[in-house]
């Protein structure tokens, strides 16, 4: 649920490509995504009647032990989320 939440964020708010990278740590499993956008996820109000979304950064954040972003020196940024291993 956190890759799919992660990556569909990344090509609906990040212009429409990313790059996903899963990486295993002793305690935790990072799941990042690196897309063109600077904008980072904000949590806003779920949409339960008009369908334009704001139920995938809860989600995530929800199921992570945290979270973080981070620009990139190239452009765009990375959303990273660990999960328990």
């Amino acid at each position: 649920m956190v890759v799919s939440e992660l990556v569909t964020n990344a090509l609906r708010h990040g212009g429409g490509r990313c790059t996903l990278e899963l990486t295993a740590h002793p305690d935790t499993i990072e799941v990042a995504v690196h897309d063109p956008s600077r904008h980072v996820p904000r949590m806003r109000t779920p949409d339960l009647n008009g369908g334009t979304g704001g139920f995938g950064w809860p989600i995530v954040t929800r199921l992570a032990r945290a979270t973080a972003e981070t620009r990139r020196a190239s452009g765009g940024k990375t959303v990273s989320a660990f999960l328990a291993r």
